[in-house]
Order: C-alpha cells, then sequence, then structure tokens
C-alpha cells in the first residue's frame, strides 16, 4: 500500500473510531501511534520513537513531551498530544517551550484528527506562532500528502522540508485570508475593489453596498471557474474516448487484415449450419473469424456464440459450451468429428433463442 492509501485508510478509520475514544491516552494509541507508523518510524524502537521524552527546561527538570522521533541519536520531531476532543489553540504554548531545548528543528500538536506543524522561521530555535502544515487527517488534500510524505523516514530531508516550509506556512496564511474576505470581506479588502470602480464618495451606505457586490462578485467569480474547469475537463475526455475509439477502430481493422480465413474453417462452419439448420432458420447462423479462433454465432453477435473452432494449429479443437456458457475444448481428428458434439451444439442454441426471448419479453413489460 502507498503512503497515500494509507494516509487515506488512517483518516477514514480515525472518523469511524472518534466517538469510541474518551480519553488521551487511548487517542494516543488509536491515532497517533498509527500515525508515527505511518510514516515508517517503529513505535516500539527507542532508538526511532521514545515516548515520555524528556525536555527539561532551566531549572524546571523531568518536564516531558508525549514523543520524540530520534535520528542519529537525536530528536527531529517531538510530538505533543492531546485528546481528539481538545481545541489545539490553547495548547501550543506547551510545545513552545520543550522546542528550545532540544536539537528538534520540527514540532508537531496534535489530537490525532488536527495536526500542526511547526519549525523556526521567524528566529532560530525559537517555534513560530503558527504552523507551516496544518490538515485534517479525515479530510486531506493531494497536495497536503504530497507534503506531508517529505517527514517520512524514507524521505525525511532537513533542508527539504524547512526550503518548503517558509513557502508553505504563507502560503497557507494567504488562503486562510482569502477564505475570511470572502466569507466577511473587510473594509479594506472592499475599498480595494470601491476604488477601481466607483469615482464617488465611500459613505457608509455606498460600503455597505459594495460589501455585498463584492462578496457576491467574487463568489460567482470562483464559481465560474470551477464551471469552466470541469467544462475544459469533460471536453478533454470527450476527445480522449474519441481517440481511444479511433485507435481501436484502427487496431481492429490491422486485426481483420490479418486473419485468414481458411477452407477448413469454412467448411467447418458449413458442417454447424448443416447439424442446426435441422431444427433452426439457417439464416440466423453466421460466423466470424479471429486470428486464434473461428466463431459460430446465432444473429451475428458475439454474446451468442454457439460453438468455436480451433483450427490454426495442428491439432484442430473444437469449442462446446454447456448451460453455464463454460467453455470445453475438446480435439478433433477430422472434420466430421463435429457431428459428434451436435446434441450439445443444438441444447446451446436452443438455450441462447429461450434467453433471446426472456429479454424481449422483459422488454415489453418495462415498455
Amino acid at each position: 500500500m502507498d503512503f497515500k492509501d494509507l494516509i487515506k485508510q488512517l483518516g477514514e478509520r480515525t472518523s469511524n473510531l472518534k466517538d469510541q475514544i474518551q480519553t488521551e491516552e487511548a487517542t494516543k494509541n488509536a491515532f497517533i501511534m498509527p500515525f508515527i507508523q505511518a510514516l515508517g518510524y517503529d513505535v516500539f524502537n527507542p532508538l526511532e520513537v521514545i515516548p515520555e521524552f524528556t525536555a527539561d527546561i532551566g531549572i524546571k527538570k523531568g518536564e516531558k513531551v508525549d514523543y520524540a522521533i530520534m535520528k542519529d541519536g537525536h530528536p527531529i520531531i517531538l510530538i505533543e498530544c492531546k485528546w481528539w476532543g481538545e481545541n489545539l489553540d490553547v495548547h501550543n504554548s506547551q510545545l513552545f517551550r520543550y522546542f528550545h531545548t532540544t536539537k528538534s528543528k520540527f514540532g508537531l500538536l496534535t489530537n490525532g484528527i488536527q495536526f500542526r506543524f511547526y519549525t523556526d522561521l521567524i528566529e532560530v530555535n525559537k517555534m513560530d506562532e503558527k504552523p507551516f502544515l496544518e490538515f485534517d487527517i479525515t479530510n486531506m488534500k493531494e497536495q497536503v500528502v504530497y507534503e506531508l510524505k517529505k517527514f517520512h523516514k524514507s524521505y525525511f530531508d532537513l533542508n527539504s522540508i524547512v526550503n518548503s516550509a517558509s513557502e508553505l506556512k504563507y502560503a497557507n496564511e494567504i488562503k486562510n485570508i482569502l477564505s475570511n474576505e470572502l466569507n466577511e470581506p473587510t473594509s479594506n479588502f472592499v475599498k480595494f475593489f470601491l476604488r477601481q470602480v466607483y469615482a464617488g464618495q465611500a459613505t457608509e451606505k455606498v460600503m455597505i453596498q459594495f460589501t455585498n457586490i463584492v462578496k457576491k462578485s467574487l463568489n460567482q467569480f470562483i464559481s465560474d471557474i470551477i464551471s469552466d474547469r470541469l467544462k475544459s475537463a469533460l471536453v478533454k475526455e470527450t476527445e480522449k474516448d474519441s481517440e481511444q475509439v479511433k485507435l481501436d477502430i484502427e487496431q481492429s481493422k490491422e486485426e481483420d487484415n490479418k486473419v485468414d480465413t481458411t477452407d477448413e474453417e469454412m467448411e467447418g462452419f458449413f458442417i454447424v449450419k448443416s447439424i442446426l439448420r435441422a431444427k433452426f432458420d439457417s439464416k440466423r447462423i453466421f460466423f466470424r473469424d479471429f486470428q486464434n479462433f473461428f466463431s459460430v454465432l446465432l444473429d451475428d453477435t458475439i454474446r451468442q456464440t454457439v460453438c468455436k473452432l480451433y483450427f490454426n494449429k495442428d491439432k484442430k479443437y473444437i469449442g462446446v459450451f454447456d448451460e453455464n456458457k463454460k467453455e470445453t475444448k475438446l480435439e478433433i481428428t477430422t472434420l466430421d468429428d463435429i457431428y459428434k458434439y451436435s446434441d450439445q451444439m443444438i441444447k446451446t442454441t436452443e438455450k441462447l433463442i429461450s434467453g433471446d426471448k426472456g429479454k424481449k419479453g422483459e422488454e415489453t413489460l418495462t415498455d
């Protein structure tokens, strides 16, 4: 199972189990330890993961952080855990205190559902107040999974994560600002547009009017973008399907060109047809020749195959079908051996005809 599927599975498991988890310790066992394992670390190996890691703060000894992920004898990620139902906003100060006492470059605050990754982008060895990566594991976006994968044991690269952390941090903050402005536009945001489209004075009444206009316009703009992208995707998919149909037709033509219907196959067909015409209308009996076999068909449809002739190799076979449409290949030494299987071919044809009548009856009832 690849990393993306593993995280998705963990998110689904978390959604299903959370209502049964009532304590912080249970949250650790059910959600956070499996998450650490998903990152490729052995939670039972103290060289990789240390629970209750000691992070002494000045004269205050014995302070412990819930987990420390280790590399080369030093912590690389400190993890502070809370019960899944707790609000993380009031708990980052605890992780903040631990951060500067160790060599760890990353801090993770989590309740098993919300995950917040921190580092020291603003001031060295001092944890930033805002996370550079934040997500809900029950609702993961593909780009977030890509960023999270960088913390996997197999791919962990300190410089790579730090280089992308700055961009992630500011990109997330910008997205949050845009989200807030779309829901409740601030006066400065409204004035930015107002100054460009309105020549009059920005009175209180005008501001109220334009706040609604800006909000509606932006939401409509986003809807238009989504609609255009969906249309574009549908057009591309249609073009792709059209190209595939063309390829299938060309391939079919190539295969038809390769098929060489032999006199022996035609003779075999006429034997089968003579067997069937005793009970059925011979006009309903057709054939189609393929590269590897020759089919005798009812009503010229491959879904109604009476038998198959395999005459392309040294040994010859006839393929007959039982009541469950399971094919059995039987060796024949001469074409006259086809007559041995007359009863089976007649029964197969009867079943095909009765099945066809049943379908037509169902269609009539439906109509």
